[in-house]
């Protein structure tokens, strides 16, 4: 698979929708995740990235404005352990709630499908990182709808060992804007990863589409301690 420069795969996208990044920091250090979401309605826009003990949740940047919260309102990130977890929505709990009764990240989510949007059927995406005594190894999934069809269920993991220095998997739920939105297609894409912390968090901020971003969380994690770092950068101030 070709790598591709994470910043311009993200210009040349008006709309991936909400996407995970995980690899390896460019001088082999650090475990590297992003998430960012996206929004096209008010709904949508109106949210905002918080830090809670292990992780993030999104929350309403004006309550007032709040229409509907399924499907918006989630934990992201959380942290079971030496793994942490990273998905586009509720399945986030699933995943800790089952992997805590040792069952594993694929058995976690076969009781979850894609989303109930129709006729989106958004895929739910899902990243679980797990460092230990100076190892590193990270898996992805995609629960999607059979092209569009939701009496179907399509589930695919990708499980990375040992990834090299400087290159990443990137995952998101829309190949692009339409009406229906179209899913992500195929394997995780290959993308380097550049930079320290801020200069990565800089990259894939300006790189997502201005009208239509919302949220971005960073987070580097000694591979040697599991000391992480965090950055979270919000449109909505």
């Amino acid at each position: 698979m070709i790598m591709q420069d994470l910043g311009t795969a993200l210009k040349s996208n008006s709309y991936p929708g909400r996407g995970i990044v995980i690899g390896r920091s460019e001088d082999g250090k650090y475990a590297v995740t992003a998430y960012f979401i996206m929004g096209r309605s008010v709904n949508s826009r109106n949210r905002v990235f918080t830090a809670t003990e292990d992780g993030i949740k999104t929350e309403a940047f004006d309550p007032s404005k709040l229409t509907d919260p399924h499907l918006i309102i989630y934990s992201p990130v959380r942290v079971l352990g030496n793994k942490t977890i990273v998905t586009n929505g509720d399945q986030t709990d699933t995943i800790y709630e089952l992997m805590d009764k040792q069952q594993t990240f694929e058995q976690s989510l076969r009781g979850r499908e894609f989303e109930d949007d129709a006729p989106n059927y958004t895929p739910r995406i899902s990243g679980i990182m797990h460092v230990e005594n100076g190892t590193y190894n990270f898996a992805m999934s995609i629960l999607k709808s059979a092209d569009g069809d939701p009496s179907s269920c399509e589930r695919h993991t990708f499980t990375y060992s040992n990834p090299k220095a400087g290159q990443g998997r990137f995952i998101h739920t829309y190949m692009g804007d339409g009406s229906p939105l179209p899913s992500f297609e195929g394997e995780p894409e290959k993308v380097n990863i550049k930079g320290d912390i801020d200069s990565f968090t800089n990259e894939v901020w300006e790189s997502l589409n201005e009208d239509n971003k919302v949220s971005l969380f960073v987070r580097y994690i000694d591979i040697a301690t599991g000391k992480a770092e965090t950055r979270i950068v919000n449109k909505n101030k």
